[in-house]
């Protein structure tokens, strides 16, 4: 995330980490004697009522209607997450999909993940799928549908349909068809879309000319199916206003409306997927048009070499950001060790 460059004591970092923790717990102004009393500082209220003072006066904390105590303000979440992502990362625990890896396909263990995150966290949990390029072929159907109309469809290995039709000017003969699908299933299954294996297989100089000529015209499906968009996978809605505060109306709204503008999500978690790390974006700092008020935690999933998509949390900035970092680290670390295994016969 941008950082924003303000220049604090070591005591004044303290007392705003302070001040965010029982701002997120109690959702209450903190005022001084809390933070004596509450948060055990070994410093007087009045030190304590100056640096709040001071902290207010560069923008970190704000103080609601005639209230003494104080609240962080967006600036102030910003410097206390980057702190959060600055310092050192523990090892990721346990995260368990609850899956039969052998079994599932990775669309499963995507929507099973979003639907963990959102119990541990009990916030809007979003998952970016791997881009169709990374999934694998999972079975091709060849078609005669009419005697000059053909349908090709594709399934990949994260769930990913693509079906196309095509119309030729004379009737197209069935036993080519036929062999069309086997021969594609037999030298594209488990071959990455979009790698060289697919190219080869459409380009093999032992094909007969009326092989080739069939193949060349359905080759586009191929093509298609490396060009879908990414797909999101949410969990958490039907909770999602189970905790809302009456200030925070207007952050749950921008969430509610942030579902349906699933492209620009996807922008935002688009530019954290390289390198592979964890990361936030605070209210405007997300800097998409239309999403602010929120606050987006997440970490990044792959393989050996290369980053995957982005598993996230998306919630008002009263967040417990310290335990939506660790489960989204936890997640992503388990959704990595899924996909590795899921992809190590490609």
């Amino acid at each position: 995330m941008g950082g924003v460059i303000v220049a604090l004591s070591e005591r004044q970092r303290d007392i705003l980490r302070r001040v965010v923790e029982v701002y997120v717990a109690a959702g209450q102004p903190v005022g001084s004697k809390t933070l004596v009393e509450r948060a055990g500082l070994d410093i007087s209220s009045s030190t304590v009522r100056n640096e709040l003072a001071e902290l207010e006066r560069l923008g970190l904390l704000t103080h609601p209607h005639t209230s003494a105590g104080r609240i962080p303000t967006e600036a102030g979440y910003r410097i206390y997450v980057e702190e959060l992502l600055s310092g050192p990362q523990p090892r990721p625990g346990e995260f368990s999909l609850g899956l039969p890896v052998a079994r599932a396909e990775v669309e499963e263990a995507l929507q099973a993940t979003t639907e963990m995150l959102s119990q541990v966290t009990r916030l809007l949990a979003i998952v970016s799928a791997p881009p169709i390029q990374a999934a694998t072929v999972h079975h091709v159907e060849v078609l005669l549908l009419q005697p000059s109309l053909v349908m090709v469809v594709v399934i990949t290995s994260t769930g990913g349909v693509t079906n196309l039709r095509y119309s030729f000017s004379e009737p197209v003969d069935p036993g080519l068809v036929m062999w069309t699908a086997e021969y594609l299933n037999e030298r594209l299954a488990g071959a990455r879309i979009g790698s060289r294996a697919v190219k080869i297989a459409f380009d093999d100089p032992s094909l007969s000319a009326r092989e080739r000529a069939f193949l060349l015209v359905i080759r586009n499906a191929f093509e298609q199916a490396a060009d879908e968009d990414r797909r999101l996978f949410v969990g958490g809605t039907a909770g999602l206003l189970d905790d809302m505060r009456a200030e925070e109306i207007g952050a749950y709204r921008t969430l509610m409306e942030a579902l349906e503008k699933r492209a620009a999500l996807l922008d935002v978690l688009a530019q954290r997927l390289d390198p592979r790390s964890s990361f936030a974006r605070v209210g405007n700092n997300i800097d998409q048009p239309g999403i602010a008020e929120v606050a987006l935690v997440g970490a990044t999933y792959g393989i050996a070499h290369q980053t995957l998509g982005a598993v996230s949390i998306l919630g008002p900035m009263r967040m417990d950001y310290e335990k939506a970092l660790s489960a989204v680290r936890s997640a992503a670390h388990e959704l990595s060790r899924f996909v590795e295994e899921a992809y190590s016969d490609d």
